[in-house]
């Protein structure tokens, strides 16, 4: 107990006297021994590494889970050391959603029939999702996280010593330089017409126990400084392995750009797959990328022309000078001002000015596609 209390009482002193020396620094009444310009840089260059190494490992996790609660259960479970529960994908939750869909509305059905495929190929893109998830997080999360709570730490730890160890060295030179001042202050003679003898004994004593005392000082002094050089040695040795760091980062940057090129180009193929499938089916529509786009035409009551993705602008048509033109309205239609007309759909207008080439137009729309156009019979 008594041991106890005295390391105790010890401890309290030497942070008393780090926290002076701390104060006296901030306030600018006490020099501070400064570290070399090439351990400023590797303390920067490290500091570096952990900040982006940091945000780079906490938006990686988002983009591999963006639900924050599903991260923050992973996070417990591991802590826990406890087996992280399987997961399903939203890909693979579709899929089974359109599959049991399917299933309702009649396979033999053309909008059963697509739901099954579709819902077959989303479960495959659900499934090559969780593979590169879990190689993501192997391959790439697992070194990023290990440098930040194994490397970063010890680093972060030996700094700390570093520091209170330079603060413990600055505080021995602060105490060997009052030391001497005190010293050379009783060691001046005292003038034996206007001291008395006995003055002179006391300062005589006083200049031995000054002299005692920076010989002491100047002992912890070189204490301090061996055991601050070689901490300096020990962080800066960490400090330098920075550079394997940023090496073995590199590696699995690497590793993780594959895993990312090899997710998309399976995803690319299920979905090829999917649209030749479709492609297949009977009274489908072509899902091909080399029907995917239409030549522009004119739309006219009862045509069956393709889906067509520009807009034809009125300026690029010409109507008849004369005649009776008859336009069919495909959707509803509220005017604007008194110079347009309220329409509804599948209405028949007629329109019949001699003489004029004032247009008559209607807006149509198939697919997902708008078009402007001339219809006329």
């Amino acid at each position: 107990m008594d041991f106890s209390v005295k390391k105790l009482a010890s401890g309290a002193g030497l942070f008393l006297t780090r926290a002076v020396q701390f104060t006296e620094e901030k306030l600018g009444q006490a020099e501070k021994t400064e570290l070399d310009a090439k351990f400023e840089n590797l303390i920067s260059r490290a500091d570096c590494t952990k900040h982006w190494t940091e945000k780079i490992y906490r938006q990686t996790e988002v983009l591999l889970q963006p639900n924050p609660s599903a991260r923050i259960e992973e996070f417990l479970f591991e802590k826990l050391d406890w087996k992280v529960p399987s997961r399903v994908t939203n890909a693979e939750l579709l899929g089974q959603y359109m599959q049991d869909a399917a299933k309702e509305f009649d396979l033999g059905m053309p909008y059963g029939n697509t739901l099954e495929k579709v819902g077959e190929c989303e479960k495959r893109l659900g499934e090559a999702e969780k593979e590169f998830l879990q190689t993501s997080a192997i391959s790439f999360l697992t070194p990023l996280r290990n440098f930040l709570e194994g490397d970063w730490r010890t680093i972060s730890k030996e700094r700390r010593l570093l520091e209170n160890l330079r603060l413990d060295l600055d505080a021995c030179k602060t105490r060997v330089k009052k030391a001497k001042v005190a010293e050379a202050k009783a060691a001046t003679a005292p003038d034996f017409q206007e001291t008395r003898p006995r003055n002179y004994v006391l300062s005589a004593s006083a200049s031995a126990l000054w002299t005692e005392e920076v010989e002491k000082a100047e002992h912890e002094l070189r204490i301090a400084q061996t055991e601050f050089d070689r901490q300096a040695e020990v962080t800066r040795l960490l400090l330098e392995g920075i550079s394997s760091t940023h090496v073995n980062h590199l590696r699995c940057l690497h590793e993780f750009v594959e895993a990312q090129a090899a997710y998309y180009k399976q995803c690319h193929l299920h979905m090829q797959e999917l649209q030749k499938e479709l492609g297949r089916l009977p009274n489908a529509f072509a899902l091909n990328s080399t029907n995917a786009i239409a030549t522009p035409s004119m739309v006219t009551e009862g045509s069956s022309s393709p889906v067509e993705t520009d807009t034809l602008k009125i300026e690029e048509v010409q109507p008849p000078a004369t005649g009776t033109r008859k336009a069919r309205v495909l959707y509803d239609y509220d005017a604007a001002d008194s110079s347009e007309l309220s329409l509804l759909a599948d209405e028949v207008r007629f329109h019949h000015q001699p003489g004029t080439r004032q247009p008559v137009y209607g807006y149509w729309s198939l697919a997902r596609n708008l078009s402007r156009a001339w219809s006329k019979q």
